[in-house]
């Protein structure tokens, strides 16, 4: 079936989305920018730099959006004993929702032990403090059956959300080029079969439309990191969508938009 009728309002779609404040380049003003974007348009939470949680205390006080700071990112491969540090100093320093990423190579080597360790560690630091976890996967590194092992791991850890990708997962391709897939449907299927209800999924990367918005939450989607919610919720006013529920037909025949 290529399309689906789902039932949402403007405040369902902004509460799906994680404002991402991730780029390197970002300089303190930008980030205020964008914190002020996040609490304009109500969204789930401000996705920042652990450096500036203060910041994003101060500007969101009061909002009802979230904190969410990222854990050894992008590539995940500071220790353990450092990733459950971050962790907890980002909690303490007012963190909700703490975003991690895996160690990637230890993934691609089997080495399934050593990462469920890991992930245990970092989620039992963050909960006791009483934040969430969601564990990032970068699946453009990732092959089908290391997707489906590492949801495995997640359900039985009982981590609140699993997530694509942290939207810097770039591959090297044969010509010497990088590129970036990000979010897929296939791969987000694939984490939404093999995860609980209690598990969610976070879509990152290409979620850069009103319509990438809506495919997404019509393949059971909770959340997405994105960085366009100006241009997302915008669109969403234009067609129609307010505080009342209406009916879209959701077409899921085309892919996601790519990149971050």
């Amino acid at each position: 079936m290529s399309t689906q009728k789902i039932s949402v309002t403007l405040k369902d779609l902004a509460k799906m989305i994680d404002l991402s404040l991730l780029h390197p380049t970002m300089t303190d003003a930008d980030i205020r920018a964008g914190l002020e974007v996040a609490k304009e348009y109500g969204v789930a939470t401000a996705c920042v730099k652990p450096y500036s949680i203060p910041m994003a205390k101060e500007v969101l006080a009061g909002t009802g959006v979230g904190i969410c700071p990222v854990i050894a990112f992008p590539h995940g491969n500071s220790t353990t004993p450092i990733k459950v540090e971050e962790a907890k100093a980002a909690v303490d320093a007012g963190g909700q929702e703490i975003d991690m990423v895996i160690n990637i190579g230890k993934a691609l080597g089997g080495d399934w032990e050593y990462v469920e360790a890991e992930i245990r560690a970092i989620n039992e630091a963050v909960t006791s403090k009483g934040a969430i976890l969601k564990v990032i996967f970068e699946n453009d590194y990732l092959q089908p059956p290391h997707i489906t092992k590492l949801c495995q791991i997640c359900s039985d850890i009982g981590v609140a959300f699993v997530k694509t990708s942290t939207g810097y997962g770039f591959v090297k391709g044969p010509d010497g080029r990088y590129s970036y897939a990000g979010a897929t449907l296939p791969h987000l299927e694939l984490m939404r079969q093999n995860c609980p209800p209690t598990v969610q999924v976070k879509a990152a990367g290409g979620i850069r439309t009103l319509d990438d918005l809506l495919r997404v939450r019509a393949l059971g989607i909770t959340r997405v990191g994105a960085t366009a919610t100006k241009e997302i919720l915008g669109e969403a006013r234009a067609r129609g969508i307010g505080e009342t529920p209406v009916e879209v037909v959701v077409d899921l025949s085309k892919g996601l938009g790519g990149g971050y």
